[in-house]
């Protein structure tokens, strides 16, 4: 049994007969009344993402896990299929078992959280920040860069995600993996 105090991203507890893993939480001490610890907790079996509050000294029941490398094969249909980087067993996930998949492209090597009781995924962990080309966006108008204004890009992965207007088609750029958000542009 752990308690607040232990509460960290990425930390899986058990919580309502589901297992959730810890998005985001901050710890609050108001100048009047206890201290509490608000948390965003995302469901790794439904991929819900629910806000809760625990009072301070509140215990949880951790969920034991380990981490593992896995490169993303391909997808099939809902199915994503990784394969592991030391001993190459395959594993497949649904999509809601994914933090960011649009983001996703072949070959990429992840992070995967497995539970050590029954040795089942429970999430995937992207790196931070991805490289991946403009498969297609809007050619940006000479003179219109006095603000900072933005234009709609398709990455080669299918993803949505918003980018300078200097950025063209064919352009590799750095994509955030926690927002979605355009990062840089990579010079080759």
């Amino acid at each position: 049994m752990a308690s607040t105090s232990d509460i960290r991203n990425g930390l899986c507890i058990k919580y309502n007969h589901d297992i959730y893993k810890v998005v985001e939480f901050l710890h609050v001490k108001p100048g009047k009344g206890p201290a509490f610890v608000r948390t965003k907790m995302k469901s790794v079996t439904t991929g819900k993402t629910i806000d809760n509050t625990f009072s301070a000294g509140h215990k949880i029941d951790e969920v034991r896990v380990e981490t593992h490398k896995f490169q993303f094969l391909y997808k099939d249909g809902e199915f994503y299929h990784f394969m592991n980087t030391d001993d190459y067993t395959q594993i497949r996930l649904v999509e809601s078992a994914l933090d960011s998949p649009g983001l996703m492209k072949e070959g990429e090597v992840v992070t995967v959280i497995i539970n050590t009781e029954d040795n089942a995924p429970l999430s995937v962990e992207m790196p931070p920040s991805v490289v991946l080309e403009v498969a297609h966006t809007e050619p940006g108008i000479k003179g219109n860069t006095a603000t900072n204004a933005t234009k709609p890009a398709t990455m080669e992965t299918g993803a949505e995600v918003n980018v300078p207007l200097f950025i063209n088609e064919g352009d590799k750029i750095r994509v955030e993996t926690d927002k979605g958000t355009y990062k840089e542009r990579i010079k080759e």
